[in-house]
Parts: C-alpha cells; structure tokens; sequence
C-alpha cells in the first residue's frame, strides 16, 4: 500500500473512532445522571418543582395573554391523565376572525419574549379556530359558533364520566 493510502486511512480510523467517542460521551454522561439521580431522590424532586415553576409560568403567561386581548370564556380544561398530548387546553373565544387571530398571535408574542417557543400554531389563515401548541399547554382560540359547533370542553367532561355512574345518568 502507499504511504498516501495508509495516511488516509489512519485520518479515517482516527475520525471514525472521533465520532464514536463523541455519540458515546453523552449516552455516558446520561447514564452517569442516572445513576447520580438514583442515588439522590432530591434532584428528581427538585426537577419536579422546575418543572412545575416553568408550567405555572406558561399558564400564567397564556392566561395574560387572553386577558390582554380581551379573549371571551376562558375555559381551562385539565387532560393530564387522559392524552398524552398536552396537560392542559385552554379554549377561549374572539368576537370575529380578525380577533381570533390577534389573540392566538398575542399568546405567541408573549411565549417568545418569554422565551417559550411555541411548538405549532394551525388555523391562522382562517380565523375561525387558531391552535397554538406551546407543549404542556394547548390553547384554542375560536369564533363562538365554531366553538359551539366542536364543544371541546364537554367533548373532555364525557371523557370524565364513569359508565354506569348514578351522577352521569342524572
């Protein structure tokens, strides 16, 4: 073999084993996280009440958002539990298309000075029912008769009753 070939060789056995020593660091670095966070229950819990801060930040967040735009009917309902998709919608109304829109488009503004980044956003075009999916938190922006039409908060209280429970039937 020549010596060029050789010398490309070992430039690609060594960039080979760079790269593997690289994808193995930070699997490493996450099972030593791991076993540390066996060891310590306290950094699970304060992981927990990080995450609960940043949950109750992005609520309160959306929530002044509405407010700010004078979004109708606020409604909050709880899904933890039952999808897999988000804890929580929030499903507010707007008094015409353009309203809509502004609303959705305030709780992104407010996300991203926050440094919230939404994940989605569906139905700007229209108007008529504006998704923003900032990720623990779904809100729904839509025109009453749109909302009157999908009734996405009994849509979830029907996911909350039991069948055969006494305080459904009635």
């Amino acid at each position: 073999m020549s010596t060029s070939k050789q010398r490309d060789n070992s430039r690609t056995t060594a960039a080979t084993a760079t790269r593997a020593g690289r994808q193995a660091g930070p699997d490493a670095a996450q099972s030593k996280q791991a076993d540390r966070s066996a060891d310590f229950p306290q950094d699970s819990i304060a992981r927990k009440a990080n995450e609960e801060a940043v949950f109750q930040r992005l609520h309160d967040l959306i929530i002044t958002a509405l407010e700010d735009m004078k979004a109708r009917d606020v409604q909050e309902v709880d899904v933890r539990g039952k999808s897999d998709v988000t804890d929580l919608m929030v499903v507010a109304s707007g008094t015409s298309s353009r309203h809509v829109r502004s609303i959705a488009e305030e709780v992104v503004i407010k996300g991203k000075q926050a440094g919230m980044l939404p994940i989605g956003i569906e139905g700007e075009d229209e108007g008529d029912w504006v998704l923003v999916d900032m990720g623990d938190i779904v809100v729904h922006v839509m025109q009453p008769r749109i909302r009157e039409l999908y009734a996405l908060e009994r849509l979830w209280d029907v996911a909350n009753e039991v069948p055969g429970d006494s305080a459904a039937a009635s």
